[in-house]
C-alpha cells in the first residue's frame, strides 16, 4: 500500500511538493488511520512558520529540509492490530497533511486514545489526543466542517479570553485585536462579548477585509490598519494574531503606557513577521507568548475534563450560532488541491470569508 504526503519545504514555505512512500507493516498494539478530511486555516500558516522552534514539525517526521504541517481533521481506522479499536471507527485529532497516519493508541477510554509513539511524547498532550466520534458529546456529524475550520482555533480564543479575564483584563476597557478576520480573532471576540461584555472589542484588518469582519458583528468597532492613529489611547490589552513587527511597534507607540498587556499568538503575516518579541525594544509591555497548549493543560487540571470540556461546549455553539454564514465551506479534493491551498494561504491569496476542507 502507498501513502501520500505534502512535503514544505522550510526555509521556503510555498514550495510544497507530493511525496510517495510505501507503508511499512504495521506494528503491534498499532492503528493505521486513513485521513478522510481536514481543513486548512491559518493556523495551518502559524504551525509551519514556527515550526522548528515549538516542534510542530516533529509530529510527522519528513526528509532532511522539508516538513509536513500538522492539520485538524478526520480520520477511519482501516486497519488494527490493538484489541480495543476496531476498523471503521473514526477519530478526530491532529493529522498530517497525508493520506495516512500510523498512531500508537495508549490512554485508552471510550471518549478517546493518545498516540504514545515516541517520537511524539516531547510535544504537549494536547496535540497527542485524537476523540473517538462514536462517544464524543461535541461530535456533530452535520458540522465536522465548522469543528475542523473553527473547532481548535476557537477553543485558542477561548482559552485567551478565560486567561485575561482571570487575570482581570490587567484593567483594560478594550481589547485590540490584530488580524480580526482571523478564526482564532473571531472566537476570542466572540468569548469576551459573551463573558466580558464590558471589555470594549476593537479589530484591526486589512482595508479590504473591514467589510467582512464587520459583518461579523462580533466586534465593537473595526479599524483598518491605515487607520490604527485614530483608535482610543485609552488603557487597552493587545492580542496580536499577525505576527507583523512594524504593526506591532505601531500599536505599541500608539498606545505607549496605556498598553496594560501585548499578547504574541500567531503569525498570519509571514512576509513581515517577528520573531515573537525579538524585534527592537518597544514602549509599553514586553510582548508576551501566549502558548495555548500549555494554558489548556493548566484548564483541564482546574476543571477537569468533564466540567471543562461542558464550559468550552456552551460556549462553542453560541460561537457556532454567532459564525453562521460568515464563512463559504469550499471542498477540495486530493492532496495536490491541499498543496495548492496552504502555498496559497502562505501567499496571503485565500479570502478569510472562505473556509477551506481538503478531501484527500
Amino acid at each position: 500500500m502507498i501513502m501520500t504526503q505534502v512535503h514544505v519545504r522550510k526555509t521556503a514555505l510555498t514550495e510544497a511538493v507530493l511525496a510517495e512512500l510505501p507503508l511499512a507493516p504495521l506494528g503491534e498494539g498499532a492503528v493505521r488511520l486513513q485521513i478522510e478530511s481536514f481543513s486548512v486555516t491559518a493556523n495551518n500558516v502559524t504551525y509551519a512558520v514556527v515550526g522548528d522552534g515549538f516542534k510542530y514539525w516533529d509530529f510527522f517526521p519528513a526528509p532532511e529540509g522539508f516538513g509536513i504541517v500538522p492539520m485538524w481533521g478526520h480520520a477511519r481506522v482501516i486497519e488494527s492490530r490493538h484489541p480495543d479499536i476496531a476498523v471503521g471507527e473514526r477519530v478526530y485529532g491532529y493529522l498530517p497533511m497525508a493520506s495516512h497516519l500510523d498512531v500508537l493508541p495508549g490512554r485508552l477510554s471510550a471518549g478517546g486514545f493518545s498516540d504514545t509513539a515516541a517520537h511524539r511524547q516531547p510535544m504537549s498532550p494536547v496535540y497527542n489526543s485524537y476523540t473517538r466520534l462514536a462517544a464524543d458529546p461535541e461530535h456533530d456529524p452535520a458540522r465536522e466542517a465548522e469543528r475542523m475550520i473553527f473547532g481548535p482555533l476557537f477553543r485558542t480564543g477561548f482559552l485567551i479570553e478565560y486567561f485575561l479575564r482571570g487575570e482581570g483584563w490587567f484593567g483594560a476597557e478594550q481589547l485590540v485585536v490584530t488580524s480580526a478576520s482571523s478564526k482564532t480573532a473571531m472566537g476570542l471576540a466572540c468569548v469576551a462579548r459573551q463573558t466580558s461584555p464590558q471589555v470594549k472589542r476593537i479589530g484591526l484588518t486589512s482595508t479590504g477585509n473591514v467589510g467582512f469582519v464587520e459583518a461579523s458583528g462580533l466586534y465593537d468597532e473595526v479599524v483598518a490598519y491605515d487607520d490604527l492613529d485614530r483608535l482610543a489611547v485609552v488603557r487597552s490589552v493587545s492580542v496580536d494574531f499577525a505576527g507583523n513587527a512594524d504593526l506591532l511597534a505601531r500599536i505599541h507607540r500608539h498606545f505607549d503606557a496605556a498598553l496594560a498587556h501585548s499578547m504574541l499568538v500567531g503569525a498570519t503575516h509571514i512576509e513581515a513577521r517577528s520573531v515573537f518579541g525579538k524585534s527592537e525594544p518597544l514602549p509599553g509591555p514586553k510582548p508576551a507568548l501566549f502558548f495555548a497548549p500549555d494554558h489548556a493543560v493548566a484548564f483541564s487540571k482546574m476543571y477537569g475534563a468533564k466540567d471543562g470540556g461542558k464550559l468550552v461546549a456552551a460556549a462553542w455553539r453560541k460561537f457556532l450560532e454567532a459564525a453562521e454564514g460568515t464563512i463559504a465551506i469550499e471542498r477540495h479534493h486530493g492532496l495536490d488541491a491541499a498543496r495548492g491551498v496552504f502555498t496559497a494561504m502562505v501567499a496571503g491569496q485565500i479570502d478569510p470569508a472562505k473556509g477551506i476542507v481538503i478531501e484527500p
